[in-house]
């Protein structure tokens, strides 16, 4: 069998340079070079509400914060923590300001029923309204 290739015509004319025309008729590679991704345009500041995005994550934050506090207590009461500790006083009383409104609402025989009651209303009522005020402000 005897080898069909082209040899090349002139020294540093191998395969893959010259595509067979002479040095001055040199018609290039045959695909396009890569060209460089155009950049996006830079992005403009446009007042599109980011304040109330803010305000809304403020909001949503915070009644999250309260509900966490409420429910940090419950968890503490029931588990039966020392309350002569720091901590435990602490939440205890960040509980009793932020549910100060719904204290003795229910009246149950069980303290634990009752705790439960009275500051996991204010937990679900905070979360309900401080996230359906964040939702309607994202909105606007």
């Amino acid at each position: 069998m005897s080898d069909t290739r082209p040899l090349p015509e002139h020294s540093g004319q191998g395969y893959g340079h010259g595509y067979g025309y002479g040095p001055s008729q040199d018609p290039g590679p045959p695909y396009p070079a890569p060209v460089a991704p155009v950049a996006p345009p830079a992005r403009q500041r446009v007042r599109d509400g980011s304040g109330t995005r803010r305000a809304a994550l403020a909001i949503h934050t915070v009644a999250d914060v309260a509900a966490a506090f409420l429910g940090l207590w419950i968890a503490l009461y029931l588990l039966e923590a020392n309350h002569a500790n720091v901590f435990v006083g602490f939440v205890e009383d960040v509980a009793d300001s932020l549910s100060w409104w719904s204290r003795d609402i229910f009246t149950m025989d069980t303290d634990s029923l009752r705790v439960l009651l009275d500051y996991g209303l204010p937990a679900v009522i905070y979360l309900a309204v401080g996230h359906g005020v964040a939702v309607r402000l994202r909105r606007f």
